[in-house]
């Protein structure tokens, strides 16, 4: 019996010794941890917070070339609307000088309305 009580305060010495211990390591380190912790879940929070960021700056990215090709396609049509004007003016501007070089006469010498044709 009595090696059981020996073999029993040997390891409650070695568990209270222990606890001691980690009691303070626990003390020692306690601020060092905490900060630990923090620092870990700053870091989280800044990595969802660059990727939240480059998430926007992609979409940003794609609404930018959306946009860029729309503006590509609206000067295209109003290229293609300054080209029908200027042709319907150019015969416009053909009809009124074929009006202005209108004989109302044929065939005479005295021009009616006078020009140089």
């Amino acid at each position: 019996m009595e090696t059981a009580g020996e073999i029993a305060t040997v390891v409650t010495a070695i568990g209270g010794f222990e606890l001691i211990k980690w009691v303070v390591t626990w003390f020692a380190t306690r601020k060092s941890t905490q900060k630990k912790v923090r620092e870990e879940a700053e870091a989280l929070q800044i990595g969802n917070e660059q990727k939240r960021v480059d998430w926007l700056e992609k979409r940003i990215c794609e609404r930018d070339a959306k946009i860029d090709s729309l503006y590509i396609e609206l000067r295209a049509e109003q290229q293609n609307r300054l080209e029908e004007i200027f042709k319907r003016h150019e015969v416009e501007l053909k009809f009124r000088e074929s009006e202005v070089k209108r004989c109302d006469i044929r065939k005479c010498s005295n021009r009616r309305p006078p020009s140089d044709y």
